[in-house]
């Protein structure tokens, strides 16, 4: 009985020691500095993505990043940089081609979304890469714009091929002669958003439905802190910019050419340092999810 009693001390000591081990391990987190002409942004990465995670670190700690541009930037969407042959291009060369000789397997996370911010990985499109792996380098931070509600939960594609069906019936003559009109005088934005008017109507005329669910917390991060939802679960989010959100805007305000590359380079220096969380949080009041702390 001694025997025994000393047995499950000794593992319970073991337990206890794995325990508080990990608690100080999960205790700290690694943060990314990436600095522009302008002010610094802060970042952190997702334990959730882990391929993503430990390649961006690897990189950012080798000094791949340095030296590097902003290659494509696009307002209301996304800056996107990465491309280790921009180092050494001449002004405006295309780019976007470069990577370190791999790709990253897809790691979706569903909590995890395109709000402004978010760090996302770059890749090739579905035809050349039907299991949607990540590029190895090359990555993009969102900035996107705000939607409103009805934007977000109406499918248009559905509502756009139910409207064109239900304008072929001789009594919505005058309906679509009104709907070319604005598409032709006001652009695809405002003809949108006649579409979005006509929802009920569209649903009750052809019985379908044209609506699309989305979570409480994306609707209200899409509808007050903006971003880019068509590109969810699709490309993989595996960190965010925590701090230096203005640095975002900046740059893609910046005037660009054809293939979207800045007239003047936007270059870029990365460092990565572990930091504790609690520290993390005080500097840049980033909150990590109850289960990470």
């Amino acid at each position: 009985m001694k025997k025994m009693n000393k047995l499950m001390i000794k593992n319970l000591a073991m337990v206890l020691l794995f325990s508080i081990f990990y608690s100080c391990a999960t205790d700290k987190d690694y943060l990314v500095t990436i600095k522009t002409e302008y002010v610094e942004m802060h970042a952190i990465l997702y334990d959730e993505t882990p391929k993503h995670k430990d390649n961006f670190i690897k990189l950012a700690k080798e000094g791949f990043y340095d030296s590097t541009l902003f290659h494509r930037v696009m307002k209301k969407f996304m800056i996107q940089g990465g491309d280790p042959n921009s180092k050494s291009v001449a002004p405006g060369a295309r780019l976007g081609s470069g990577g370190p000789g791999y790709t990253v397997p897809a790691e979706f996370a569903n909590k995890y979304y395109h709000h402004k911010g978010a760090l996302s990985a770059a890749r090739q499109p579905d035809q050349v890469n039907p299991e949607k792996e990540s590029s190895g380098s090359q990555f993009y931070i969102v900035q996107g714009q705000v939607w409103t509600e009805e934007e977000l939960t109406v499918d248009m594609q559905a509502l756009g091929k139910a409207t064109q069906q239900m304008m072929q019936q001789p009594r919505f003559d005058s309906l679509r002669n009104v709907l070319i009109t604005i598409y032709q005088t006001e652009g695809p934005e405002a003809y949108g958003k006649k579409l979005v008017s006509l929802k009920d109507l569209v649903e009750k005329e052809m019985q379908v439905k044209v609506t699309k669910a989305m979570s409480p917390e994306r609707l209200k991060a899409y509808t007050t802190l903006g971003g880019a939802p068509h590109l969810d679960d699709e490309y993989t989010v595996f960190g965010e910019v925590i701090d230096g959100l203005e640095v975002i805007d900046k740059i893609a305000d910046k005037e660009v050419d054809r293939a979207n590359r800045p007239l003047e380079d936007v270059v870029m220096t990365m460092s990565i340092e572990e930091l504790p969380r609690k520290k993390i949080t005080k500097l840049y009041g980033y909150e990590y999810p109850a289960e990470e702390k």
